[in-house]
């Protein structure tokens, strides 16, 4: 079986050009700035960060490439017949923090891994997906971003959407907080089990999927008026991407044991954010509605399985 990782890391580069162009647009003021950087243990990236933008406070998009002889022990954790095997590990991982508290942060990350020894066969999965995190939801964008899930899903069967929409509710669980982080989206790991053409493919397609579902919704939103008391709120709230990020994500993991640069790593993390202690939201409010009807696990489109 060919494995083209050639392929893979063109790909990669032309994705992280396209959203970056997208994103650009839809700021209208601001720019990104490159960042390349290399890794001593091998390999490198290209970290392209727009921050003070007149939509997005900050938004990075990284690419990275690297490699090496030892395989970090996030990685062999789950998968212990891979330690001693030189691995390669690519991606295009992406974070946006905007200042309007109408348009929520988002994430997308898609990867490709391969593991390697001579005299064996290559061991190697795909992975990724896009989650939205909003603080006042609207369900018409809610619906919209699931509805692009499902179609980027539809080619390759009928239960990817449900199995990959599930594990993102898993996944992107706050189990100290008893809610989700958003309203979800997609999450895959550990795919190859449908080849490498294929599950390529599907890569690809959950990759070109992110700007399809959130650039309609920042369109929409990005004028909206909002208040100080809003704009605290949105400031408290992105206290649960931090605490997920440093508690739980095994992206963030992987890039410091893997010898990651660290600002492209963090640069997920909200050019600012604050913890209020024992906040309630007052009853009836928008706020209040966040966690009654979007912190839990949802069928938003309606689909009964």
């Amino acid at each position: 079986m060919s494995v083209d990782k050639h392929a893979v890391k063109a790909f990669l580069l032309q994705l992280q050009e396209q959203i970056c162009a997208a994103l650009t647009a839809s700021d209208g003021a601001a720019g990104f700035v490159e960042d390349s950087w290399d890794r001593a243990e091998g390999g490198g990236g290209r970290s392209r960060v727009l921050t003070k933008g007149a939509v997005f406070e900050q938004a990075g998009v990284n690419f990275s490439h690297v490699f090496g002889d030892k395989m970090p022990a996030s990685a062999t954790a789950h998968r212990p017949e891979l330690a001693g095997r030189r691995f390669e590990a690519m991606g295009v991982s992406l974070v946006i923090h905007p200042n309007n508290p109408y348009v929520p942060t988002s994430h997308a990350n898609v990867r490709f891994f391969i593991a390697e020894k001579d005299g064996e066969d290559p061991v190697w999965w795909f992975g990724g997906g896009f989650d939205l995190t909003p603080f006042y939801p609207f369900e018409e964008d809610v619906r919209h971003w699931h509805q692009v899930a499902f179609d980027c899903c539809a080619p390759f069967g009928a239960d990817v959407y449900p199995k990959y929409k599930a594990w993102c509710d898993e996944y992107f669980y706050l189990k100290h907080r008893g809610e989700t982080r958003g309203v979800g989206g997609l999450f895959f790991d550990d795919l190859n089990q449908w080849g490498f053409e294929r599950s390529f493919a599907f890569m690809r397609a959950v990759g070109e999927a992110f700007i399809t579902a959130y650039q309609p919704i920042v369109e929409r939103r990005k004028q909206t008026p909002f208040t100080d008391v809003q704009r605290q709120f949105q400031l408290y709230r992105r206290g649960r991407y931090v605490e997920f990020n440093l508690v739980f994500d095994r992206g963030t993991l992987f890039g410091l044991q893997s010898g990651g640069r660290t600002e492209s790593i963090l640069m997920s993390m909200p050019p600012l954010v604050r913890w209020e202690y024992g906040f309630v939201p007052a009853e009836g409010s928008a706020e209040a509605l966040l966690y009654q009807r979007y912190l839990q696990p949802q069928d938003w489109l309606g689909i009964s399985r």
